[in-house]
């Protein structure tokens, strides 16, 4: 990452603080970078602070970088491809405290930075656009995205980590500066929006939202933003980041739901309305319990190594789990249900012998084969995990 050139309004601000930068990510956008910077540049100078607008391109080959310098913006020149890694190096080089940061393409109201540098003066770290409250020009968002994508993924992000955005995805955001850079925002592509969000919500920062205003883009070619990947990416991103409800919630489902149905079948035949349940039901009924202990162990490894990693902020649930599940307990747990498989083999054997080693009734022989073989998987697994666990708890001290 390297500068191309300071131009001389940013020089010549160099001698006071400056507070605000305007952060627009680029990426051949000739046809209306030079019309934001300027809106940027007018809007800062009509509400007198010390400013900057930096333009962070991703390889533009249509002029976009010699049009942004000539209308007196600082551009940044980022290798690595993609909306994320852009609006990194940006952050990264801003000579400011605030940010605010919009698409280049002319759809936002640069024009109207006042109601997010009034929030983050007023001490928000994160201040959302939200185009929903602001409004939304017809055509300016395609259908798709404004009655499915965009209510579907915020509605998910809230539910997920209790964030309070109404509009998880606008592109048009300010923040403070060092608030952000600590939350290691690591994504390089559109996922980055969902990012912020998360771990600023998560980080316990302050976050506001301003109404926004989105318009019909300025350029005469199609968007950048792919509507299924981008969107795939973005609920990939929300999903890994809440292993409770993808792996957690589930798991645990799926644990009661086997236990309950598997040990009534243990007993003999159930019948539910006019379906008879024997031992095929319960075969499942064990798969269902084994997938769900490995769904629940997934997802609190998953967290404590992100924690480790810095991925995710440190959880008191964790952090309680590693005082209680100590590796001795795991390992007495993991022991006791390999007595118990053990306990239902030997019974087997001896059940067996009883009929003199030959032909047993099907259905007996799985009502004591499978439970047995059941405790003895989950035995080693509680083993494995309690290893897996304590070396985090290591790795963690």
């Amino acid at each position: 990452m390297v500068d191309v050139e300071t131009p001389p309004a940013a020089a010549k601000a160099g001698g006071s603080r400056v507070e605000l930068t305007v952060l627009l990510p680029c990426l051949d956008e000739v046809e209306t970078i030079g019309i934001c910077v300027a809106k940027a540049r007018r809007a800062i100078a009509d509400l007198g602070v010390v400013g900057e607008v930096v333009v962070a391109d991703n390889g533009s080959r249509d002029g976009s970088q010699q049009l942004a310098l000539s209308r007196g913006a600082r551009v940044v020149d980022v290798p690595i491809r993609g909306y994320g890694a852009a609006l990194r190096a940006g952050i990264a080089a801003a000579r400011s405290e605030f940010v605010i940061m919009a698409d280049a393409d002319d759809s936002y109201d640069l024009s109207n930075l006042e109601p997010f540098l009034r929030e983050l003066r007023q001490g928000s770290d994160l201040v959302m656009g939200n185009r929903f409250a602001g409004g939304i020009e017809p055509g300016a968002m395609p259908r798709l995205h404004r009655y499915l994508g965009n209510p579907v993924l915020s509605f998910l992000g809230r539910l997920f980590f209790h964030s309070r955005s109404r509009d998880f995805h606008c592109g048009m955001r300010g923040f403070q500066r060092s608030k952000v850079q600590a939350l290691q925002l690591r994504t390089t592509g559109m996922e980055f929006a969902s990012e912020m969000v998360v771990k600023a919500t998560l980080a316990q920062l302050v976050i506001t939202e301003v109404p926004t205003t989105l318009s019909r883009d300025g350029r005469t070619r199609a968007p950048h933003l792919n509507t299924w990947r981008d969107g795939w990416r973005h609920l990939r991103f929300l999903l890994l980041y809440s292993p409770r409800w993808l792996f957690l919630y589930p798991g645990i489902g799926l644990m009661v739901a086997g236990v309950a149905l598997g040990g009534a079948l243990l007993a003999g035949p159930v019948k539910i309305g006019g379906v008879g349940l024997d031992v095929n039901a319960l075969i499942y009924c064990m798969v269902a319990v084994l997938i769900g202990f490995q769904s629940v162990l997934f997802a609190v490894l998953a967290r404590a190594f992100a924690m480790n990693e810095s991925v995710l902020p440190p959880s008191l649930t964790i952090d309680r789990a590693f005082h209680v599940a100590t590796l001795e307990r795991g390992l007495a747990v993991g022991g006791l249900l390999l007595l118990v498989g053990l306990g239902f083999t030997v019974y087997s054997l001896v059940h067996w012998g009883s009929a003199g080693f030959g032909a047993l009734n099907a259905r007996d022989g799985i009502r004591l084969v499978v439970p047995g073989a059941t405790a003895t998987v989950l035995g080693f697994e509680v083993v494995l995990a309690s290893l897996f666990l304590s070396i985090l708890g290591l790795a963690r001290k």
